[in-house]
């Protein structure tokens, strides 16, 4: 473990003893709820750990490297930007699949566009957007956020 990884779990365990010692119940009550929608995503999480593992068991480095790498250039970072906008999977899934396409040869850039339209961009939840914004405002809300989402990959790729 890295130092980041302790200093966050530390953070966390003593912001739940200092929660416990306020309010015991209140604090048992939000164990079960955290307790209840952990088992509630378990499944999905395997599932998508057990599809990174498949993927990157069966697509070769190099492929990864070619497709989305440095020298996929701006075709490589729509790609993953299309893949971003229409994939719909928790950012808290996407983090491990981003190391492992950084692992794998991908470049910082694409990296950053595919956590970006992951978490910007939801064409699974468009119809509910338009819905509550209306047609015109959703769609140009995620037309300018996949735009901004490939803007901040490339200023990310620049700086790192």
């Amino acid at each position: 473990m890295n130092k980041t990884t302790i200093f966050i779990n530390a953070f966390a365990l003593l912001c739940l003893i200092v929660a416990f010692l306020r309010d015991k119940e209140k604090t048992r009550q939000a164990i079960k709820i955290a307790v209840k929608s952990f088992v509630r995503i378990l499944p999905t999480i395997i599932i998508i750990i057990m599809l990174i593992g498949l993927l990157m068991g069966l697509v070769p480095q190099k492929h990864i490297s070619k497709i989305i790498g440095e020298q996929a250039g701006i075709m490589g970072v729509f790609i993953v930007a299309i893949m971003g906008t229409f994939l719909h999977i928790p950012s808290l899934i996407s983090f491990p699949l981003a190391a492992s396409l950084l692992k794998n040869g991908a470049s910082l850039t694409s990296v950053a566009v595919f956590i970006t339209t992951l978490t910007m961009i939801g064409i699974v939840t468009l119809p509910l957007e338009i819905k509550i914004l209306g047609k015109k405002m959703a769609i140009l809300r995620n037309l300018l956020s996949f735009i901004i989402a490939i803007i901040i990959g490339i200023i990310i790729g620049a700086i790192l």
